[in-house]
């Protein structure tokens, strides 16, 4: 009697350790499809992939300009800021070239270099961006990326998605998923040996 509750209480913690491999593995994979969706078509649309050293020229605040300025926008999301823009010099062709934040920067507004987040401070928008400039007026080398195929000429200075960012994204369900794949193995290692001693 004892032997066969035994046994009915290992075939059930079998059951649930094989449906929590089974739903890692799930999650995982569900993880991975948003990933692929998400991330990773910013990371190969993105041309700037060359990393080099930008001169820094002039870092110029502008009168104020609403944003976003493309068209189809809902008015809600539309605010007037301080328009920086900042010049700087490719050393990889010498070209003076406009430095964008990020590659949604270039696309939320090509006229400004920086495009701050809605704020209902405007006082705060205005000192984060004249801090900013000052700081882009007192290092006149910053590390800019850049497209090697020159189709587009603007450099921006950080990727919204970079390798290390890509990779580091792939490693939870990388983990997840190897996690998973072990507890279905240890399983099924457990119900083979079970098997095996009960045949002898």
């Amino acid at each position: 009697m004892l032997a066969k509750k035994l046994v009915t209480a290992q075939k059930r913690g079998e059951t649930r350790a094989l449906c929590l491999g089974l739903g890692m593995v799930a999650c995982s994979m569900m993880m991975y499809f948003f990933i692929g969706i998400t991330i990773v078509p910013f990371y190969t649309k993105s041309v700037w992939t060359t990393e080099t050293v930008c001169k820094v020229l002039k870092a110029n605040i502008k009168d104020k300009v609403l944003c976003p300025e493309h068209e189809g926008s809902e008015d809600e999301d539309i605010f007037p800021y301080p328009c920086l823009q900042v010049w700087v010099n490719l050393t990889a062709s010498g070209q003076e070239v406009m430095l964008y934040h990020t590659e949604d920067t270039r696309e939320r507004n090509p006229k400004c270099s920086y495009v701050p987040e809605k704020l209902e401070n405007s006082k705060e928008v205005k000192e984060r961006i004249e801090a900013i400039a000052s700081n882009f007026k007192k290092y006149h080398t910053v590390p800019c990326y850049y497209d090697p195929g020159r189709k587009e000429t603007s450099v921006i200075l950080s990727r919204l998605y970079p390798l290390k960012g890509l990779l580091f994204a792939f490693l939870w369900p990388t983990l997840m998923f190897t996690g998973g794949c072990l507890i279905i193995v240890l399983v099924k290692i457990s119900q083979y040996v079970s098997v095996l001693s009960a045949w002898q």
